[in-house]
């Protein structure tokens, strides 16, 4: 009898050990305006890469359905019909997103509704980074409008006000993100907020929000993976400090007939510009640019840009506009790969380096390019 009676626990247990896990969620909504000639879309993005993980077609009444596989947890990229888009958490919460869809308007600007998501704790998390990076785009597009009506102004004080627009657009969202993860740290998707903390001040929050995982689940693959990740981009912020060699790349020029780097500038200060044509911001520094072009190159200041354009005929239709007298250089890959190396996720990113290679400066624009141009020229 007792031989029996083990023999069942075992069958059992041996049973219970046999049952698939359940990875499974589902995420369903509906779109008020569709657009059927493109489908809802999964991505999964790492880093620049993207990969296409389902999609679906509208049903007839405009709903639609994706039952996920969560083999790994994370932050993923639901695609409205290439109209709007949301990050959202896949894990353990079943979804429901609903969208408005394509614009509807005569004349249609990029600029989509925030999206909602109907979903538990770590998807809160979620809407509220959404938000801030809605708010925080509003708010680029807000401090563009004044900077322009400043522009148009005599009042050097207005311009000098306005010029500080994005700035405390940044402070701004940086404060959010902050608040975020200080109260929210307890939930699995706070990781998605650790990459926005850039701050040197932001070190002791990120190491909070690691613990707090940790304790709950030291093997959470996520996590493991998250920290790897940071370390990674440890190392390459070291290789960007001031006074490292700065890393060095070839792009060639319009005509292809030939390349520039950093190099090619031995000997001399090199004021290297990651612009792009598409970039308001950047296009708005050139001027300051050839200004201090003008000052100082028969001094020994070299400029050089590299355009991280996908297309190379918008590149070329701005370059042939701005008409810069240095040399113009193309990332391949719309700049994917050097803004990893450079560490820059922003542009304008202009770097100065010395007659050795030698980081001098970063993210210079405006009075900061100018006040340390002239304490070396001077």
């Amino acid at each position: 009898m007792r031989t029996i009676v083990i023999a069942l626990i075992a069958a059992v247990l041996f049973g219970c050990a046999q049952q698939p896990v359940d990875n499974t969620i589902t995420i369903k909504g509906k779109v008020q305006f569709p657009d059927n000639n493109f489908k809802m879309t999964i991505v999964k993005r790492s880093g620049f890469e993207k990969e296409i993980i389902d999609s679906v077609e509208l049903n007839a009444d405009n709903t639609y359905e994706f039952t996920m596989n969560v083999d790994k947890p994370g932050v993923y990229t639901l695609d409205c019909q290439k109209w709007q888009s949301v990050q959202f958490w896949a894990e353990d919460e079943d979804l429901e997103i609903d969208f408005r869809g394509q614009d509807t308007a005569k004349i249609k600007i990029k600029n989509p509704p925030y999206v909602y998501i109907n979903g538990g704790p770590n998807n809160e998390v979620m809407n509220l980074l959404n938000f801030n990076n809605y708010r925080s785009y509003q708010g680029m597009i807000a401090a563009g409008k004044v900077i322009y009506k400043a522009s148009l102004s005599d009042s050097k004080e207005w311009k000098e006000s306005a010029a500080q627009g994005y700035n405390r657009n940044y402070e701004q969202s940086d404060a959010y993100f902050r608040y975020i993860a200080e109260h929210y740290a307890d939930r699995n998707s706070i990781l998605s907020v650790l990459g926005s903390l850039r701050k040197e001040s932001d070190k002791e929050l990120k190491e909070k929000i690691l613990k707090t995982l940790e304790a709950k689940n030291p093997n959470y693959q996520p996590l493991l993976d998250v920290k790897k990740e940071m370390a990674e981009a440890q190392e390459a912020r070291e290789r960007m400090m001031e006074g490292k060699v700065a890393p060095d790349f070839s792009f060639p020029t319009k005509s292809g007939d030939r390349t520039y780097g950093p190099k090619d500038f031995r000997g001399k200060y090199v004021l290297i510009d990651f612009w792009a044509s598409w970039c308001g911001p950047c296009r708005q520094e050139i001027p300051h640019l050839k200004k201090e072009y003008e000052k100082y190159h028969d001094k020994g200041l070299e400029m050089l840009s590299v355009s991280i354009d996908q297309s190379k005929n918008a590149w070329m239709k701005a370059m042939r506009k701005e008409k810069m007298p240095w040399p113009q250089v193309q990332a391949p890959k719309a700049g994917k790969e050097i803004m990893k190396e450079y560490q820059f996720s922003g542009i304008p990113f202009i770097v100065l380096l010395d007659k050795e290679g030698k980081i001098v400066g970063k993210n210079l624009r405006g009075e900061k390019l100018e006040k340390l141009l002239e304490s070396i020229f001077h």
